[in-house]
C-alpha cells in the first residue's frame, strides 16, 4: 500500500466531489424547503461556468477572481427572476405541471446558451495564484483542487450556521414542516420562498464557477450535471445538506473505484451506488419516509 498515492487517490475523489455537493445542496435545499423539482438547476451551474468564461477571457488575475465572484451573483439574480416570474404561479399545482415548467425553463436556458456562447468548448486559466501544487510524499496535487474542496467545506458550514443559527435557516425549516402555520404567525412565505429559491441558484453558479477551471465549458454541461445532482440528493435524502455532503463524497469514491478496476463500466458506478443505498434505505442515507 502506498500512502501517498492513495492519500492524492482520495483528494482527487474529493476534489470531484467538491461541487458536486454544492450544486446537489443547492437542489435539495429548494426542493426541501419548497418541494419544487428544479430541472432548471443544471442551466444555473452550466451558466456560472459559461459567465466565468466569458467574464475572465483568458485572464489569470484579478479579471478572472472577479469573474469567479461575479458569475454566481448573475446566477443567483436569474434565479430569483425565474422564481418570481414562473415558480411562483404553480406552487400549489401537482409535481408533474412543476417538473414540466422547470424541464421547459432547462431547454429555454440550453437554447440560450446556444446562442450567447455557442457550441465549441470554452476553458477557463486556473487563477495564477492557486497554479501550484502540493508535495504529498513523492505525489504532487494541483493546489487549485485543493481550494476547490476547502469552497466546499466552507459552503457546508456555512449552510449549517445559515439553517440552524439564524431566523432565515428557523423560517426555512419551519416552512418544511408547516408553511401554512408559518405564513399564520407572519411570514411572508412568497419572499422567503424567493429568498430560497435564489441561495439556491447561487449554490448552482458557485459549483459551475468553482468546476470552470477544472472541466471542458460545453453545452450539455446542464444535463450531466442535473442527472449527477439528483442521483447525490436522493442518495443523501432528499432535504438534507449533510446527506448531500455524504452522497457526493459516496458518488466520487465509486467513480474513482470504477475508473481504477472497471474503466469501461465506470459510468454504471454511479448508478450502482444509488441502488445499493435505496435498497438499504428507500428515503436515501439521512432523508426521513413522506408521511
Amino acid at each position: 500500500m502506498n500512502l501517498a498515492n492513495d492519500t492524492v487517490t482520495l483528494l482527487s475523489a474529493l476534489t470531484d466531489a467538491s461541487s458536486l455537493f454544492i450544486a446537489a445542496a443547492g437542489l435539495t435545499l429548494v426542493f426541501g424547503a419548497m418541494r419544487i423539482i428544479n430541472i432548471a438547476h443544471g442551466s444555473f451551474y452550466m451558466y456560472g461556468a459559461f459567465l466565468v468564461a466569458a467574464l475572465a477571457g483568458t485572464s489569470t488575475g484579478a479579471r478572472l477572481w472577479l469573474a469567479l465572484l461575479a458569475a454566481p451573483l448573475i446566477v443567483a439574480a436569474i434565479g430569483g427572476a425565474v422564481e418570481v416570474t414562473v415558480l411562483r404561479r404553480i406552487y400549489k399545482r401537482e409535481h408533474l405541471v412543476q417538473l414540466v415548467a422547470t424541464y421547459a425553463l432547462f431547454l429555454i436556458f440550453a437554447d440560450l446558451a446556444l446562442r450567447f456562447w455557442g457550441s465549441s468548448p470554452h476553458a477557463v486559466s486556473t487563477p495564477q495564484l492557486l497554479g501550484g501544487t502540493a508535495h504529498i510524499g513523492s505525489r504532487e496535487f494541483p493546489v487549485y483542487d485543493l481550494f476547490s474542496i476547502g469552497i466546499a467545506v466552507a459552503v457546508g458550514l456555512g449552510l449549517w450556521l445559515l439553517l440552524q443559527r439564524t431566523p432565515l435557516g428557523w423560517r426555512i425549516r419551519a416552512a418544511v414542516e408547516d408553511p401554512e402555520t408559518l405564513a399564520a404567525g407572519g411570514t411572508n412565505v412568497p419572499i422567503l420562498f424567493t429568498t430560497v429559491f435564489t441561495i439556491g441558484a447561487l449554490l448552482a453558479g458557485v459549483a459551475g464557477a468553482l468546476a470552470a477551471p477544472l472541466e471542458s465549458i460545453v453545452p450539455g454541461l446542464d444535463a450531466s450535471i442535473i442527472v449527477t445532482a439528483f442521483i447525490v440528493a436522493v442518495i443523501g435524502g432528499l432535504g438534507s445538506i449533510t446527506g448531500a455532503a455524504l452522497g457526493a463524497v459516496l458518488i466520487s469514491l465509486f467513480n474513482a473505484a470504477g475508473v481504477l478496476w472497471l474503466p469501461s463500466w465506470e459510468p454504471a458506478f454511479v448508478y450502482l451506488a444509488m441502488i445499493i443505498v435505496l435498497a438499504i434505505r428507500p428515503w436515501g442515507l439521512l432523508g426521513t419516509p413522506e408521511r
